[in-house]
């Protein structure tokens, strides 16, 4: 996740900037997630693993329209966004099984 903040703040401040650089407060909503993630609260990961959806669509709706470096950043945030849904989906499912496997035993 801190990777997909990093990225988008690069993307949109340094490496290919649109408009005046508003756009970089697109990861505020990621970064209200750090802090539910170094809790390991259960309800910030399944929110995590929804809010990235919108992530995956801009980078696959930007790879498709923008060219050169802005098209690779692009293909990055997908790459990011899906690594981040398929971590928190896994998280979520062990913490289920840990849970009904202590409930059974």
């Amino acid at each position: 996740m801190l990777a997909l903040i990093v990225l988008g703040l690069a993307w949109e401040l340094w490496l290919s900037p649109t408009g005046r650089g508003t756009l970089a407060l697109k990861v505020l909503p990621l970064a209200f997630a750090v802090t539910g993630l170094l809790k390991m609260r259960l309800y910030t990961y399944r929110w995590l693993s929804l809010l990235v959806w919108l992530y995956f669509t801009e980078g696959v709706v930007r790879a498709s329209t923008e060219t050169g470096i802005g098209m690779v950043l692009a293909l990055v945030e997908v790459a990011l966004s899906v690594l981040l849904f398929v971590a928190c989906s896994w998280h979520v499912r062990a913490r289920f099984k840990n849970r009904a496997a202590l409930a059974a035993g």
